[in-house]
């Protein structure tokens, strides 16, 4: 078992949503803290109605023996520190852990012939509303021996059986390295099995829903009296600030994708795209009588008013790129704009600098 590798899974589920872009104290997103997973008093919740919990409950399935050992590890935000709850047994015995208001509770329960259901809950104790919640509450399950069953794509002799655990608030994933089947992650964020934060990665940014390479950009047109305000408020923030002003660019580079691998493709996967992949492709296009092709210098006419760049970029004269067709047979003339510092991104087929006009909307320069 990696324990590094489920530690930063974990930890990037602890504190998804903790900081937001831009990442000052200022930004309505961070006058609230955004965390998933969070556990309140019950007394609130039943007050308030509504979705919010007080506790979270996770089922799993165990093939192996009733003496196998196991831990559980439940970890939570407490006013922005670091919490964990901890208990170690046997599969076939039940304990209860608490630390303050935290509670975790491990049972199990034999399904058939070396089947156990495992049920894991972590329950907030908290009598009072002004107690604290739990916030980003998730739950680490091992075993020593044995495995622990999928219970995203059960095995179909253990699908009716996984069809019965029940997960409220959470759901389970097996963490670690591929095959591995020793250790689930319990998180309020749907995940797959075997999540991975991609190794191109720099740090936390605390929003995995966004494209670190965007996100990172971004944080470097900040202006100067933003920056100082980023610097100014807390260390994690003061991080983030650092980190990207430091990346050199290939690192930048790297960020904007990669491949993973590559598996030949069934024949009928692709059966019904030959007429579109053999089409005979455009090499220019007639505009007011005059051929436009790759490499020619046109002016921009937009007409369709469809967004705010058909009105930036009226009158701009543009390279053109490639002349495409879509599935509709409609001619779509790409440029970049000349004068665009961004330019080489565009020629990159990059968005945000690659640009698709009619050839009605062009006129050659």
């Amino acid at each position: 078992m990696d324990r590094s590798l489920i530690d930063r899974i974990a930890r990037s589920v602890l504190y998804e949503g903790y900081l937001l872009y831009p990442y000052r104290p200022s930004s309505l997103k961070n006058a609230k803290r955004c965390a998933f997973g969070t556990l309140y008093p019950k007394c609130w919740v039943e007050e308030r109605g509504g979705s919010d919990r007080s506790d979270f409950q996770s089922e799993v399935l165990f093939v192996g023996p009733a003496s196998a050992r196991v831990s559980v590890l439940g970890r939570f935000l407490d006013e922005d520190r670091e919490r964990e709850v901890e208990l170690e047994t046997a599969i076939s015995e039940q304990r209860t852990e608490r630390a303050g208001t935290a509670e975790l509770t491990f049972a199990s329960a034999p399904v058939s012939g070396g089947v156990f259901k495992l049920t894991v809950r972590l329950r907030n104790t908290a009598e009072i509303v002004e107690e604290r919640a739990l916030s980003s509450a998730h739950a680490v399950l091992s075993v020593s021996e044995g495995e622990l069953v999928s219970m995203t794509d059960p095995p179909a002799a253990l699908a009716d059986a996984a069809s019965q655990c029940v997960n409220a608030g959470v759901w389970p994933v097996l963490i670690g390295e591929h095959g591995e089947r020793d250790t689930m992650l319990a998180a309020p964020i749907i995940l797959p099995d075997y999540p991975e934060v991609a190794p191109e990665s720099t740090g936390d940014l605390y929003d995995a829903t966004e494209i670190e390479e965007i996100l990172t950009l971004r944080i470097l047109t900040l202006t100067d009296k933003e920056k100082a305000e980023v610097r100014a408020s807390e260390d994690r923030a003061r991080k983030i600030l650092e980190r990207a002003e430091s990346l050199p660019a290939e690192h930048l580079m790297k960020l904007h994708g990669t491949i993973r691998g590559l598996a030949p493709a069934r024949q009928e996967t692709w059966s019904a795209w030959d007429n579109w992949a053999n089409r005979a492709v455009a090499q220019s296009v007639r505009v007011n009588g005059a051929e436009v092709k790759p490499g020619d210098r046109v002016r921009l006419r937009p007409t369709k008013r469809a967004d705010i760049f058909d009105t930036a970029l009226d009158g701009r004269v543009a390279i053109v790129t490639a002349i495409e067709q879509d599935f509709e047979d409609n001619v779509q003339v790409a440029v970049v704009v000349e004068d665009d510092p961004g330019r080489d991104l565009g020629e990159m087929r990059q968005t945000g600098h690659r640009f698709f006009f009619a050839p009605e909307e062009i006129e050659p320069a």
